[in-house]
């Protein structure tokens, strides 16, 4: 095989929505993203500490869908090493020019391994960093794009896909019998670029953003349940265990479940550590043991082929995390040593 792109950092994500006025009211009005552009069809959206051109683009369609997940690699010449390297590898490859996606340069498009539509690009525009333009921040000011996380029946095989690009695991979750539900693998020195959770695929689970602060996700909790739109909060806010960060999830109008993420660590050395958790472990998902609503297990948005149509889905044929974790967690333990925690009926998931 050909030596494989450089890739810097996830990138930017493009969202089919089917309403772009309520789409825009959710990411702009409520969230406080940057508009860059704006089009009759699409938005291009960017969060304050960052100057390329937008990481998420709303474009309008027929039905809500996943478009694209981007990669920025280090320079122009590893968009041609993309694209030697998935022609050798047998998938589809479409090379696009600058100015395909606004704001964009020129790029290579994949359907990968694993049934996503992904692209790598280098050239981008440049635009205003905000980072110190505090007269626009909001309390709830988002700071980057921090990662997406991906639904695929098969972790481990898309563990080894994305390590042959060059991508580290920090974290995964697993069984005593060697199976894998969930694993965090990163370029940038953080957690993860791309987290790779087990069930029917190739589905978006979320695109996660970050903030500097945790007042700032509890501030957008605060401004969902003023504008009566609580229901948008599927889970938290809370502490995650894996990652250690603080986190929110929300849906957007169309169902597009987008995480909110704060305080992850550094994982820049050669050497960092594997983390690894029992997926019993009732704190692997939330530190403080809340249990996880089902809707997170189950649902994720569709994603597209490069012709704009719904991949057909491939069905996990190994256990799910949510089955074997009965209850939404609440039957699994929270100190190992113990062959039995003490029941707590007030906890969901301990309920009969």
């Amino acid at each position: 095989m050909p030596t494989p792109p450089d890739v810097i950092r996830c990138a930017y994500a493009e969202l089919v929505v089917t309403d772009l006025a309520a789409a825009r009211w959710f990411y702009v009005d409520l969230l406080g993203l940057v508009v860059t552009a704006e089009e009759p069809e699409a938005i291009y959206l960017r969060a304050f500490e960052e100057y390329l051109h937008h990481s998420l683009v709303l474009r309008r369609g027929d039905v809500a869908a996943c478009a694209r997940l981007a990669y920025r690699v280090r320079s122009a010449a590893e968009v041609d090493r993309a694209e030697e390297y998935y022609r050798a590898l047998g998938v589809r490859v479409e090379r696009v020019p600058a100015g395909a996606t606004r704001g964009i340069g020129e790029a290579v498009r994949i359907e990968d391994p694993l049934g996503f539509p992904v692209e790598f690009f280098h050239d981008a525009e440049h635009v205003e960093r905000l980072t110190q333009r505090y007269d626009l921040h909001g309390a709830g000011a988002i700071s980057r794009l921090d990662h997406f996380n991906v639904v695929t029946p098969d972790v481990p095989a898309a563990q080894r896909y994305y390590e042959d690009l060059g991508f580290k695991v920090s974290e995964d979750i697993a069984d005593a019998e060697g199976t894998v539900y969930a694993a965090w693998l990163y370029r940038k020195p953080t957690v993860h670029d791309v987290a790779l959770t087990g069930g029917d695929g190739p589905r978006m689970h979320h695109i996660a953003f970050a903030t500097h602060e945790r007042s700032q996700i509890l501030h957008l909790c605060d401004h969902l349940g003023a504008a009566r739109r609580s229901e948008m909060i599927e889970r938290g806010p809370g502490r995650h265990g894996v990652s250690n960060a603080f986190y929110l999830y929300l849906r957007d109008p169309d169902g597009h479940r987008i995480e909110i993420y704060t305080h992850d660590y550094y994982t820049g050395d050669p050497d960092n550590p594997v983390v690894r958790w029992d997926v019993h472990d009732n704190q692997r998902r939330d530190w403080w043991g809340n249990p996880v609503v089902p809707s997170w297990y189950a649902e994720a948005s569709t994603v597209l082929d490069l012709d704009g149509r719904p991949r057909p889905l491939t069905r996990r044929t190994e256990s799910r995390e949510a089955d074997v974790t009965v209850g939404a967690d609440g039957f699994s333990y929270t100190r190992a040593e113990e062959t039995e925690t003490p029941p707590r009926g007030f906890k969901v998931g301990n309920q009969v």
